[in-house]
């Protein structure tokens, strides 16, 4: 079949690369290129990017803007017969779907219902989800509302970071995705509505990335987890910003911190360093030990290094 993929970020490129492979690439779609780094560089997306390599610049890239009348009449002249999307992260209106006599798919990273939008994988972290999985769904006009072609269920163990956790569901999806074109040409695929109530998830922002101390440590070990990489989890110490690459709730005892506990001091407050599980930080429930951890502009560092390079950890403030 002629396919007419879409999509922007990495999680997309696997499934691009196993349709490239069994089936005839009409063109991609993607968004325009934008702002990215520290230094605010005007790059392409991920899947723009793996284009030439995986179709040799022989397909048609299309980074619309908007998908009006004379970008419809572009897609239009090259005859596709079917609509995959992947993480584009724009809502298709009818007359574009129009072109696809044999419709559109859309693969999601998320057990639909649960989790409609375009924040999935960090939402099942963020709220401690048992299990998660890929479903492969019809485009609807309705976000992520369309009948269900396939789904793949896997369980969670706690510890999943979204990149970790994309990869996952990079690799099932494609695994997915050629499994229902296989049965759409074929003539033989079956769909059945979702079922269950839905939920939903939004846009994560960079600035959702400041640590809210008050917050549980649970809580927080969540946050971080479903940030990494982006936009990563930070706090500030001595007017720096600190970014925290890891860590996980205190399975320690107070006790085993040399010097002076501070058991009631204020959420963001740094206790100590206890050399077995990290740099101990009250939170509004519990304590949180610090891993790995990053000075804005310098390298990373485990937390027996950082605690090296600062005198006196015990009583700093972070926030």
């Amino acid at each position: 079949m002629r396919v007419l993929f879409a999509g922007s970020p990495a999680i997309a490129i696997p499934s691009l690369e196993a349709i490239a492979e069994e089936h005839e690439l009409a063109a991609v779609l993607s968004n325009p290129p934008s702002p990215q780094g520290r230094g605010k560089e005007i790059l392409p997306t991920p899947v723009a990017q793996a284009i030439p390599r995986i179709s040799g610049g022989t397909v048609p890239l299309f980074e619309f803007e908007k998908l009006g009348p004379d970008e419809r009449q572009r897609i239009a002249d090259l005859k596709p017969d079917i609509l995959v999307a992947f993480a584009y992260g724009k809502l298709f209106g009818p007359k574009f779907l129009t072109l696809f006599p044999k419709g559109g798919i859309n693969i999601h990273p998320s057990l639909l219902p649960r989790h409609r939008g375009s924040s999935p994988i960090q939402q099942a972290i963020l709220d401690g989800d048992e299990k998660t999985g890929v479903s492969v769904q019809r485009i609807a006009l309705k976000m992520d509302s369309g009948e269900l072609l396939a789904v793949e269920e896997f369980s969670l163990d706690g510890r999943e970071t979204a990149f970790l956790l994309s990869d996952r569901c990079a690799s099932i999806g494609a695994r997915l995705c050629i499994d229902v074109l296989r049965a759409i040409e074929k003539g033989r695929e079956t769909s059945w509505p979702q079922r269950g109530e839905a939920t939903y998830c939004r846009k994560i922002q960079k600035e959702d990335g400041l640590i809210d101390w008050t917050r549980p440590a649970r809580a927080l070990d969540a946050m971080i987890r479903a940030f990494d990489p982006w936009p990563g989890s930070y706090s500030f110490i001595k007017g720096q910003r600190l970014n925290i690459l890891a860590a996980v709730p205190y399975p320690g005892n107070l006790a085993q911190i040399p010097g002076e506990a501070l058991p009631n001091a204020p959420p963001g407050t740094i206790i100590g360093l206890d050399r077995a599980s990290g740099i101990v930080v009250s939170t509004g429930k519990g304590f949180l030990a610090l891993t790995r951890l990053q000075l804005s502009g310098r390298k990373a560092l485990s937390y027996k290094d950082f605690a090296n390079g600062l005198r006196d950890i015990a009583g700093l403030a972070l926030g």
